[in-house]
């Protein structure tokens, strides 16, 4: 097989869709560690958003209900880190470690009490988002296929990520969070309130996470699977880590991780079994976080050097 019958528009059409939910969550990543609040609850966040989003989409018969749903619940969901980690002053880390095992154990519970069954929700009344068609594009080889079949929140992903680097870098307001994030205590002493800040951009993170789950249980099946974001919040925070809190460093690392896990479905449909295929988009995730520290090693070995001659 050659690598062009290999790589399709189908293929990159799957990678797109893929990028999305890891890059609304790493986007939420970003935000939240600029104001100085690291956030490894994503796991948790997309997995509340798909739930909330399916119950949404099956009670209002509606897809725009099931986001809304998902942007509601996972901002409520999130009001655990806000407070926890900024009000309160309880460790980040912890904190986020159990909103993950609540976000798991409590969308298994309810998926059980509300609609009696187990392990994969799926109806007829779940309405899923609608793939926009672009007929200006839409019969352009290549162009079309992957451009013209993807939802409106595909498409917001990438709108928001332009729009927070902007914000974040060319205004008042981003440098006022990043002003939080480097030096809190000389932030408060210019007048800006850190905790309003961490806790409204926390919260907001939220929202985009559970933008995220939305499209991850809406945009390419209308099913709530337990535990269907499948590591994707650990990617997000390691294209955070990746990119260094930048949305567009972090975006490209979205895109490589996308890319890897389209990989992993397409070379199952090769006939590899899935044990082995679904363990790709992992691996380039290790390997990438390997090469990344082992580049910065190397950087402050450089600078150490320097610094002694």
């Amino acid at each position: 097989m050659s690598l062009m019958s290999f790589i399709t528009p189908s293929l990159v059409n799957s990678a797109v869709q893929s990028i999305t939910p890891i890059l609304l969550a790493a986007l939420a990543g970003t935000l939240c560690g600029r104001v100085g609040v690291f956030n490894m609850a994503m796991e948790g966040q997309l997995l509340v958003g798909a739930f909330a989003a399916v119950v949404g989409s099956y009670a209002t018969g509606s897809a725009l209900g099931g986001v809304l749903f998902a942007i509601v619940f996972t901002v409520l969901f999130s009001l655990i880190l806000a407070y926890g980690a900024t009000v309160f002053k309880g460790d980040s880390v912890v904190i986020c470690i159990g909103m993950n095992l609540l976000a798991s154990g409590l969308t298994a519970y309810l998926l059980r009490q509300m609609f009696g069954v187990s392990g994969t929700f799926s109806d007829p009344g779940i309405v899923g988002l609608t793939k926009i068609r672009i007929d200006a594009i839409n019969t352009i080889p290549w162009i079309g296929w992957i451009f013209s079949r993807q939802t409106a929140i595909t498409w917001l992903a990438w709108i928001l990520t332009a729009a927070v680097t902007v914000m974040m870098f060319r205004t008042p307001m981003g440098l006022r969070m990043r002003g939080v994030g480097e030096d809190a205590s000389a932030a408060g002493t210019m007048g800006i309130d850190v905790t309003r800040y961490r806790v409204l951009t926390v919260l907001f993170a939220g929202g985009l996470t559970g933008l995220g789950g939305a499209q991850l249980s809406l945009g390419t099946v209308s099913i709530f699977s337990e535990d269907m974001s499948a590591g994707r919040g650990w990617i997000a925070v390691v294209a955070v880590m990746l990119g260094r809190n930048h949305p567009l460093w972090a975006a490209l690392a979205c895109v490589l991780f996308g890319v890897a896990d389209a990989l992993s479905v397409r070379l199952q449909s090769q006939g590899l079994p899935n044990q082995l295929t679904d363990i790709v988009p992992y691996v380039v995730t290790l390997l990438a976080l390997a090469l990344s520290h082992r580049k910065r090693l190397k950087r402050r070995a450089a600078e150490t050097i320097t610094a002694h001659a």
